[in-house]
């Protein structure tokens, strides 16, 4: 590569940054930081009509959470923010130059088309497109002497700028996933570049002049802008840009798990998972949207899950730090076709992440979790719960269900466990274990295994039958682990007040 590498990411602020744009800023960040390049975060948002309050923040927010570093632009301020504003609508004086450089060469023309009018025009032409073989039969400066359109625009008559887009040639987009793209300019029409009601360029326009003026080299965008890329080709050409043309890779799109399209909210809402990287509070409708960092993921296990939803670096490795998944990273091995969004698998990588957690590091995120719930408790005790029930959870919010018997005694007794466990025997059985226990003044594991399987052999007892009496009676359940484990951290006064208890209870 010649010259610097330097992508974007540039989302609208329109609302909740989706998990597929999380995907795509993503894919930059990997590619920039293999080549030791630049990652500009810019903003589009040229469409007031869709801008939400508060979802620029939301999405610098989000973005820092996951690790994607942004070196230029919106959020940070950095001596490489030089190319600036990163907003689009703070460029209006920069875009004027370049929409009269279009008119002036001729590669555009003024149209005073009304919605209307444009409406009708559809109702009389089946298939109707703007373009050159409708254009000559519209209102615009094509059709009106120059006198008459400087005069419309004096009267304050709104027009839009369209880009003249000549037949019959192939246009070639090499795209660095998918070879060459060949879309003949026949379909295309004379996309509007410039709206004198607000002022501002369409995406088109404000996207090819802010990456020549940000000198981006690699365009890396959901391949939902493909179509759009002939266009941009043209576009490129006709300001005279076209050596200096970034190169483009469109990603495939992530698919709904179930079905066919492209993921939405809507999936997310029906099967129960997040799709937007935090929560968010729309508003202006005041709906909230589940979030992964609320719903209960590390950062790092949304990156490797999103990281593997099109590309793979070959072999059987499916644990990479970000640091591993940058020196991997290439775009010739991203997928053409689209991935299926796994969430089920979205929980395995949190699952492992969990996993290879410092329990002490565990014990901080579940410790708020223990006190919602009236529990204070010692942190190094709750690192060796944690330790003992980690691999049963995904979530560390999961961890109270499946171990809140290690700090608060069981109230009541699971029908199904005492229907299976709890025997005609059991309570004769439980009334000498706790004599046992009582007189046991060594606490420690090994002492209690002796002491309860030589009295368990000695009466003929099964194991199992006394075994897992004396689990419902400390967890309340057939469940949890190895029980001198839960002895061991509730101590001997608490392991006797629950064996009395369950014996009134259950007796």
């Amino acid at each position: 590569m010649s010259r610097k590498v330097r992508v974007r990411f540039a989302p609208s602020p329109t609302g909740a940054l989706h998990i597929g744009g999380v995907r795509t800023a993503l894919y930059n960040y990997l590619f920039a930081r293999q080549h030791g390049g630049d990652m500009i975060l810019r903003i589009e948002d040229t469409d007031s009509t869709r801008f939400v309050p508060g979802a620029e923040e939301y999405i610098i927010e989000a973005l820092q959470w996951l690790g994607i570093g942004i070196d230029e632009g919106i959020g940070v301020d950095t001596p490489l923010n030089i190319h600036g504003p990163y907003r689009q609508s703070e460029r209006r004086e920069i875009y004027h130059i370049y929409v009269k450089q279009l008119l002036d060469s001729g590669n555009a023309y003024i149209a005073f088309d009304t919605p209307a009018e444009l409406e009708a025009k559809r109702q009389e032409v089946p298939n109707f497109q703007y373009d050159a073989t409708t254009r000559m039969s519209m209102r615009n400066s094509l059709t009106m002497p120059r006198e008459e359109v400087d005069s419309r625009i004096k009267a304050g008559e709104q027009y839009v700028v369209r880009f003249k887009i000549e037949p019959n040639e192939d246009v070639h987009v090499h795209d660095l996933i998918r070879g060459e793209v060949v879309i003949n300019s026949s379909i295309l029409d004379d996309k509007v570049l410039y709206k004198s009601a607000d002022d501002l360029p369409t995406y088109h326009l404000a996207n090819i002049v802010d990456d020549h003026l940000m000198e981006v080299s690699h365009v890396i965008r959901g391949e939902e802008w493909l179509p759009s890329a002939p266009l941009h080709v043209l576009l490129y050409r006709a300001f005279g840009w076209e050596d200096t043309m970034p190169e483009f890779a469109h990603l495939p799109l992530l698919l709904k798990p179930d079905g066919n399209g492209k993921l939405s909210k809507r999936d997310g809402d029906r099967l129960g998972f997040p799709v937007f990287p935090l929560e968010f509070h729309d508003q202006k409708t005041g709906a909230v949207s589940s979030g992964y960092r609320e719903t209960g993921y590390f950062p790092e296990a949304v990156i490797n899950f999103l990281a593997l939803l099109g590309w793979h670096a070959g072999g059987d490795q499916e644990i990479y730090s970000m640091q591993e998944l940058i020196d991997a990273f290439s775009l010739d091995r991203v997928s053409k076709s689209g991935a299926k969004f796994d969430f089920e698998k979205g929980k395995w990588f949190n699952h492992q992440y969990l996993q290879m957690k410092d329990n002490a590091e565990l014990a901080e995120l579940f410790l708020p979790i223990l006190q919602q719930h009236g529990v204070q408790a010692d942190k190094a005790v709750v690192a060796h719960v944690v330790g003992l029930m980690k691999e049963r959870v995904n979530f560390v919010h999961e961890l109270w269900e499946q171990c809140a018997f290690f700090f608060v005694a069981p109230t009541e007794y699971d029908e199904k466990s005492l229907k299976k466990r709890w025997k005609e025997d059991s309570p004769r059985h439980m009334q000498e274990l706790l004599e046992l226990l009582e007189a046991q003044e060594d606490w420690s594991a090994e002492a209690l295994d002796t002491a309860v399987m030589g009295w368990i052999a000695a009466k003929e007892y099964g194991v199992g039958l006394v075994m897992n009496a004396f689990r419902i009676c400390l967890v309340g359940a057939a469940r949890g682990p190895h029980i001198w484990e839960i002895t061991g951290v509730i101590g001997k006064e608490e392991t006797l007040a629950r064996v009395r208890t369950a014996l009134e209870k259950l007796s």
